[in-house]
């Protein structure tokens, strides 16, 4: 949340779902409302030391987004993948470690945020 709420881009955080199963298996899904109508979804399962994320950048659809669901076993960086803006599937710089792995992703969406408003 501290990485998302001093963000310039990020106008506000909150957590939207929380589930603890145990004291090894969790789920998190937080929203942070960025600059303009976009939106960033981060949703983290924990289970047993491994991590399943999604990461999406949407306003009323979906338009960039990272995950690690294990498809797409042709990409060099499997299970790790992003889906860009047209809907094609390339490797992914994300590890599942998400304090890294938020800062990435925060960069990259700011990137594509400025360049949307250069065109």
């Amino acid at each position: 949340m501290a990485t998302l709420q001093s963000c310039p881009i990020c106008e506000r955080a909150s957590v939207l779902e929380t589930k603890v199963f145990s004291y090894d298996q969790f789920f998190l899904k937080v929203r942070a409302e960025l600059t303009g109508e976009n939106k960033l979804q981060v949703r983290i399962y924990y289970n047993q030391g491994h991590i399943d994320y999604a990461y999406q950048l949407f306003a009323d659809v979906p338009t960039l987004r990272w995950d690690n669901k294990e498809e797409f076993r042709h990409l060099e960086t499997y299970p790790h993948h992003h889906h860009d803006e047209q809907g094609n599937v390339k490797p992914s710089r994300l590890t599942g470690d998400p304090l890294k792995d938020i800062k990435i992703v925060l960069h990259d969406v700011s990137l594509f945020l400025s360049e949307k408003t250069d065109k």
